[in-house]
């Protein structure tokens, strides 16, 4: 997993400056719909993906020049894992939720979302070096 070292690195140096059961009409023989991993590093990449999509939210939101960074490291997150459909799914939901999250609360940068920018870089920090540590090779 020395993909995921490569994100976590990444992501540390921007901190610095359900799938539907088969119908009983369906064929044994026919494939099941895929089912998310189990993998115990989905749990810790599914908050982190949580996490850039609030950031990605935010930093618009605040009038970041570079706001469209959390996007794109989301993108690179899903390019290096390579994962399963259903987790790339998974992934780009939890993504997706923590965007609309803020969105339905926040219209204009005030000094909460701007706490909520800097808990959030030091949680996905925190969190990045765990997923490194825990899960990195």
């Amino acid at each position: 997993m020395s993909v995921i070292r490569l994100f976590v690195v990444a992501f540390l140096a921007l901190m610095v400056p359900a799938a539907i059961p088969a119908a009983s009409a369906q064929s044994q023989s026919e494939a099941a719909p895929e089912q998310p991993g189990e993998a115990a590093y989905m749990q810790p990449l599914g908050r982190l993906a949580m996490i850039l999509g609030s950031m990605h939210f935010l930093r618009k939101l605040c009038g970041d020049p570079q706001a469209e960074i959390w996007r794109q490291k989301m993108q690179e997150l899903i390019a290096a894992q390579e994962p399963a459909e259903a987790e790339k799914k998974q992934l780009i939901a939890s993504f997706n939720n923590g965007y609309r999250t803020f969105a339905a609360t926040y219209r204009s940068c005030t000094s909460a979302a701007r706490i909520a920018v800097n808990r959030y870089r030091q949680e996905g920090a925190a969190l990045a070096r765990e997923i490194g540590s825990r899960y990195g090779s």
